[in-house]
């Protein structure tokens, strides 16, 4: 299959690409490299998929609309993956704009794009940050998100509601996946693994939100990587059973799904710190903080749905993966 996967170099681009080529799959990787965090990272990742038969890479924005057509019509893929986006939820109290246009007006062009070109299914990243201020645990795809708490948050809302028109009017299948705390070797550097590891071995003082409180529904990203090609190779139809007198946002008469993708076993980020500390042998130095403006206090994501419809099951425990990021860690940066 041609599967076009934006975000190529990114942490979750970059492992699909991968086991995407395993199974023969050709694979265009679209992405900016833009400078949020590293990029001599990001470029890591890139050399080495670029290594790899099977794989071709154009560097270009999502708002950027004649590069974005311009790489559809060359490499003309039948399903595509898109995982480009500006992440964070603390910038987007820094930069709005950027969310806006990426995650705003760059998934519009994906979806222009998709539809002009009778793309087979659109899977795009969706994020648990959807549920803002809700505190019923575990959060439900059929949960109300009407309260988030950054314009990140809101724009990963406005995807999905953006795919559920253009299923609606123009049939395209999608499928939005509400990502969960990601973790795991070639992970992002502002993420909390990367962050405490970096200065619990460099003896550094690492600082502790909400004073180490909050849980997390950290999900490996083997486990990641698994569930969206299953979602992937799951395209869509209108669920039957959808009642519009009692709507669900998980499902609809179009070709439309969204799901939540996560462990569905949430850490206190207390006994996260505990792990990172066995595996590095090190102990923190830690500052402890109230909680930063955007955060919710915890996550917890019921998966029961993306297991019926396509057999994901995590199986990852949270001590292995930490243990296995820690030993990256310590080979790539040469710790």
């Amino acid at each position: 299959m041609r599967i076009l996967i934006t975000g190529a170099a990114g942490f979750i681009g970059s492992a699909l690409a991968h086991r995407l080529l395993d199974r023969g799959d050709d694979v265009l990787g679209y992405d900016n490299l833009n400078d949020y965090y590293d990029v001599t990272l990001k470029q890591a990742r890139l050399d080495r998929l670029l290594a790899r038969e099977g794989f071709r890479f154009i560097k270009g924005s999502l708002e950027n609309r004649d590069e974005l057509e311009a790489a559809f019509d060359d490499f003309r893929p039948a399903r595509v993956v898109n995982l480009a986006a500006q992440a964070g939820v603390r910038y987007s109290l820094e930069n709005p704009r950027a969310y806006i246009d990426a995650n705003v007006v760059g998934f519009l062009n994906i979806l222009e794009a998709c539809r002009h070109r009778a793309i087979e299914h659109l899977v795009y990243a969706s994020s648990s940050s959807v549920y803002g201020a809700n505190r019923k645990l575990p959060f439900a795809v059929e949960d109300s998100v009407d309260h988030p708490l950054s314009l990140y948050a809101a724009s990963k809302k406005t995807n999905e509601l953006m795919a559920h028109t253009y299923s609606h009017l123009f049939q395209l299948p999608t499928t939005g996946l509400r990502f969960f705390t990601v973790y795991g070797p070639w992970g992002r550097p502002d993420m909390a693994l990367f962050l405490f590891t970096r200065k619990i071995l460099a003896g550094e003082p690492i600082d502790v939100f909400n004073f180490g409180n909050h849980s997390r529904d950290f999900t490996y990203i083997d486990d990641i990587v698994e569930g969206v090609i299953r979602t992937l190779d799951r395209i869509p139809g209108p669920d039957e059973t959808f009642d519009p007198l009692a709507p669900t946002p998980a499902s609809s008469q179009a070709p439309y799904r969204v799901y939540n993708i996560g462990n569905h076993q949430p850490v206190q980020l207390s006994r996260y710190i505990e792990l990172i500390e066995r595996a590095t042998g090190k102990t923190a130095l830690k500052r402890l903080l109230p909680l930063q403006p955007g955060d919710v206090p915890d996550t917890s994501a019921e998966v029961s749905a993306l297991m019926r419809d396509t057999g994901y099951s995590p199986d990852t425990p949270v001590d292995v993966g930490v243990e296995r990021f820690v030993q990256w860690y310590r080979e790539f940066y040469g710790v």
